[in-house]
């Protein structure tokens, strides 16, 4: 895998920016929020790995946000706490955090925990993955592609799918977070040349009506401007 991807969510801007220097250092690619909300709106646009969050912060706090990242990520969160926040740390625990540290940290100490819940991931998502090669089943979010069976399901719900809206969907879902233009979903679902592309938009809006709670607002099947299509990673 490239870099892992961070999220660090602390109303301090001091401690922040320090975590985000440091993390950076590392190798580290890291992204930045001040509070619960800004940090959802991170994870909605971003590929997030593991998140740092705060547990006293304004407009949403740390314990509310875990709760909300929950319901649809499994990613590790550690979470930051005062030595006063004892209770706060069970609680956070209990809410699906998987780690917590308590300020004042040194940074080693925060790398050796985030170290060791990036390897957890990792394994998890490595046998996630080879349990999905072996049934040829993929799974993104609450989308289900079962190549075997050639059924879709959304949020356990069977989808009807015509036989070239399910080609494009599980060639997109099989390379989840890579790019397709127009011309190669065409070329490697038809098998050959593209002529036109025009086709290709009607598919993509019907899959999308289908799979998506709100087809204006996907959250799966994105278009990258000027580029082509993509699942998204969840």
């Amino acid at each position: 895998m490239d870099a892992y991807h961070i999220l660090v969510v602390e109303d301090d801007k001091e401690i922040l920016d320090g975590i985000g220097i440091y993390l950076k250092n590392q190798g580290y690619t890291v992204y930045k929020a001040a509070n619960g909300v800004e940090g959802l709106e991170m994870i909605e646009r971003e590929t997030i790995h593991l998140a740092i969050v705060d547990i006293m912060m304004p407009r949403m706090d740390g314990i509310t946000m875990t709760m909300r990242l929950r319901e649809k990520y499994d990613f590790p969160v550690i979470m930051l706490s005062a030595k006063s926040e004892d209770i706060d740390k069970i609680t956070g625990l209990n809410i699906g955090a998987d780690d917590y540290v308590t300020k004042p940290f040194t940074p080693m100490e925060l790398l050796a925990r985030i170290n060791s819940q990036l390897r957890r991931y990792q394994k998890y998502l490595d046998v996630l993955g080879e349990k999905q090669e072996k049934k040829g089943v993929y799974v993104i979010g609450g989308l289900e592609l079962n190549e075997d069976t050639v059924e879709v399901f959304v949020d356990g719900r069977p989808v009807k799918m015509t036989p070239i809206e399910f080609k494009i969907l599980h060639l997109l879902m099989k390379n989840a977070g890579k790019v397709f233009s127009a011309e190669e979903i065409y070329e490697k679902v038809w098998n050959e040349r593209a002529i036109t592309t025009d086709t290709i938009m009607v598919h993509v809006r019907n899959i999308r009506e289908k799979i998506e709670i709100n087809p204006r607002e996907p959250k799966y099947l994105k278009v990258v401007w000027g580029v082509g299509y993509k699942i998204e990673k969840q």
